[in-house]
């Protein structure tokens, strides 16, 4: 569980929120060692084990999925050294009334290795029943797990392949088809997030610190103090006489 973990906090969110942002919003602390008192070392009890489900961990379901108090059937997920698949994937479905069909991935969700493919794998529910009110009847996809449910579709025959990780000659890190040796290039689609479709088509806001600005090299580095460095800005030179001092 902790490979998993330490796999998915080096994926991109699609809510593209800072990740102190989303950590702060499944946090749920039960006590506090009170501020300003220097006697008391600072400790902190707080829940460590969630229940993730297709609710992503920033959204108001997952915390009520999560409440504080509920305890939660412990859920064991096979690690994955390396996560392999992406929104915009196309896929093969291995199981299910939908084996054999291929679909592309809409939601990835790496903390119990699901993915949710658009029109496969779906079931009826019900929604918003209540007493004199029947509900309503919505499609509503399941999600597969990655290592045994679904595998990619290979781009030179559209057929399902598996696939290992390998280098170019220019030395980046794509899937390769273990059929064909054709690269399955990951999809434009999983740069996407709520506030833009691509990188470059992003419009800067007010409050946006431009590209330029980011890119500057503004730190020279060299041998010398904080101490030196402001009395260089400032013009300030020098002039008293060290006294003499002694390394034993």
């Amino acid at each position: 569980m902790r490979l998993t973990q330490f796999v998915c906090s080096k994926l991109k969110n699609f809510s593209n929120f800072p990740k102190e942002y989303i950590e702060r919003s499944k946090k749920q602390v039960y006590w506090k060692t009170p501020s300003g008192v220097p006697n008391y070392l600072q400790r902190t009890v707080e829940r460590k084990r969630f229940r993730y489900t297709t609710n992503r961990p920033w959204t108001g379901q997952f915390r009520q999925q999560n409440m504080p108090g509920t305890i939660r059937k412990k859920v064991f997920v096979t690690p994955v050294e390396e996560w392999s698949f992406f929104r915009g994937d196309r896929i093969e479905v291995l199981v299910g009334k939908d084996k054999g069909k291929q679909g592309i991935v809409t939601q990835v969700i790496p903390e119990r290795n699901w993915v949710i493919v658009e029109g496969l794998n779906w079931h009826y529910r019900t929604v918003g029943g209540e007493e004199g009110f029947p509900g309503v009847l919505i499609k509503s996809e399941s999600p597969l797990d990655v290592t045994k449910d679904v595998r990619l579709v290979d781009p030179s025959d559209l057929q399902g392949t598996d696939f290992e990780w390998r280098y170019t000659e220019e030395g980046e890190k794509v899937r390769v088809s273990a059929r064909s040796g054709r690269i399955i290039p990951i999809p434009e689609t999983n740069n996407q997030t709520h506030d833009f479709k691509t990188p470059n088509a992003y419009i800067e806001r007010e409050k946006d610190t431009p590209g330029a600005v980011v890119g500057e090299i503004t730190f020279q580095p060299k041998l010398a103090t904080f101490e030196m460095d402001i009395m260089e800005e400032m013009g300030i030179v020098e002039e008293r006489t060290p006294k003499k001092s002694y390394w034993y």
